[in-house]
């Protein structure tokens, strides 16, 4: 077996998720943003050439990691039925509030102010006082007529559209499936990749989870040597559909993303900072983790100082409780993407030291997972996935295990946690106390290893022994060899392996000697 590799000292617990795209599209680069604190790289399959282009860089960045010596998330972004403007003549168009706009059929126009769309049903889905979003909601139309061809609209809010640009459509109900054609081709070639995750784009309700995970397993079916795995599923949350099924929608996946981008186009402005705080606390009841994203460090694409407003909307995601926040086109086409990963775990750094400062945070973290430890039956539930029995996330018994161990480890003021997992939920359960100790998790399995990296305070290492005591050992000898551990430190050992009779479930103390 390959000697442990320790990990190295990180001081954000928060996890940083990176777009990937042409300013960071190398290895050298790639390694500095791991180096910086990116633990999950993000493939927007909306964006590049196409599963091609994203296995050059999913090669990448294992090959950067493998150097490393740690584990890595990949996240691949499906791109969903994006609606974007067709051509423009002459590129921009200037929309006036006395001048009505025309959408018509078809891929081209010639004149100024009709347009057409990449969305083809949208004559027949939209109805007259019906809103039209374009230009990332700073364009506002109303359609004040149609007929079978075309649709009349007023201009709202004036302002300049650019061809291929974005298009929403706030209250409608879609006739298109949110599982288009293309991102099937791409969920495919995901499984055959071993991506981590996967992020489903404009989820209106659990039933495109539940189509997705289908098309994962039947994939993954015809492979071999993928521990019998699929990715992920991160429901991003862009629609208005998305928000009021939220319960249904956190259930089903494995994750979610609060997508502000176009879910701030669908909703009211000023309700997005509520919307994002109740989807945190969802995703916390439930043990799921969730990646806050779109617009964090904005400014950050030319600057290399963000605004005081933006270090603050990623400091109040922190203490939301989001496991992770997202940089989007920072690093993917940003001058300054290394910039940009140092001031988010800046900005992560300063936050959580409030979080083991002030009890009334963690209280409130506490208090939330109460709540959902009282919801839970007696008995573990279980549930068939790709055939085979697995545990679900809300056992009484790991939830148990969880607060105890986070409990002693603080009384005693342990140097770290140790946590041995074969899926990861007890991780995610470790994950969601906040505890002031920091977390390391092992596992058997190098896929659950790279899901770690999502979860807010783990630390995933490789190589360690299947067995947690022989784990323990291997770990505590080299963390004192690189001088991580001293005489006298205390572990806390954490093994949650079920509750039959033939597994063992362990929280064991450890004193370096």
């Amino acid at each position: 077996m390959s000697e442990i590799k320790f990990p190295s000292q990180r001081p954000s617990r928060t996890k940083i998720v990176a777009t990937v795209g042409p300013a960071c599209d190398s290895e050298a680069m790639l390694t500095q943003l791991m180096l910086c604190g990116v633990t999950v790289f993000r493939l927007n399959m909306a964006h590049g050439a196409g599963t091609e282009d994203a296995q050059r860089r999913l090669d990448l960045i294992r090959l950067a990691a493998g150097k490393l010596g740690r584990p890595i998330g990949v996240l691949v972004d499906l791109a969903g039925p994006k609606m974007r403007l067709g051509e423009i003549p002459n590129g921009t168009y200037i929309c006036n509030p006395d001048i009505p706009i025309r959408f018509v059929r078809g891929e081209n126009t010639s004149e100024p102010n009709s347009f057409t769309t990449t969305y083809e049903p949208l004559i027949d889905d939209l109805h007259v006082g019906d809103n039209v979003m374009l230009a990332d909601g700073t364009v506002t139309l109303r359609v004040s007529g149609k007929n079978t061809d075309s649709l009349i609209c007023e201009v709202v809010q004036g302002g300049a559209v650019r061809s291929r640009q974005g298009v929403n459509l706030p209250g409608v109900n879609l006739s298109i499936r949110t599982l288009q054609p293309h991102d099937i081709v791409h969920a495919k070639w995901a499984v055959d990749a071993c991506v981590d995750f996967l992020g489903l784009s404009f989820v209106r309700s659990a039933d495109d989870i539940h189509e997705l995970r289908e098309i994962l397993a039947e994939t993954a079916h015809r492979n071999t040597g993928l521990f019998g795995e699929i990715p992920h599923i991160i429901a991003k949350i862009e629609k208005q559909e998305a928000v009021e099924n939220i319960e249904e929608i956190t259930d089903a996946a494995n994750g979610v993303m609060v997508a502000r981008g176009d879910l701030g186009v669908e909703l009211d402005i000023a309700q997005i900072a509520m919307v994002q705080k109740m989807i945190i606390d969802t995703c916390r009841r439930k043990l799921k983790p969730v990646i806050v994203a779109t617009q964090m460090l904005e400014s950050m694409h030319t600057h290399k100082i963000p605004t005081r407003a933006e270090a603050t909307d990623v400091a109040n995601a922190i203490l939301d409780g989001a496991d992770a926040t997202m940089l989007s086109g920072e690093t993917a086409v940003g001058n300054y993407p290394v910039d940009a990963v140092r001031m988010m775990n800046r900005i992560a750094e300063e936050t959580e030291k409030l979080i083991a400062k002030y009890s009334w945070i963690k209280q409130d973290a506490r208090t939330t997972q109460r709540t959902q430890d009282t919801n839970l039956t007696d008995k573990p539930k279980t549930k068939k996935q790709n055939g085979s029995i697995i545990a679900e996330n809300n056992l009484p018994v790991t939830n148990a295990i969880c607060s105890s161990a986070v409990e002693i480890a603080e009384k005693i003021n342990a140097k770290r946690i140790l946590i041995a997992s074969r899926s990861g939920v007890s991780v995610m359960g470790l994950s969601n106390r906040r505890s002031s100790v920091q977390i390391i998790g092992t596992s058997h399995n190098p896929r659950v290893l790279n899901r770690m990296n999502l979860y807010w305070g783990v630390i995933p290492i490789l190589n360690a022994p299947a067995d947690p005591r022989d784990s323990l050992k291997e770990i505590v000898e080299v963390g004192k060899k690189v001088g991580r551990f001293e005489r006298g430190d205390r572990l806390v050992l954490v093994s949650i392996m079920g509750t039959s009779s033939e597994n063992h479930n362990i929280i064991y103390v450890h004193i370096v000697d």
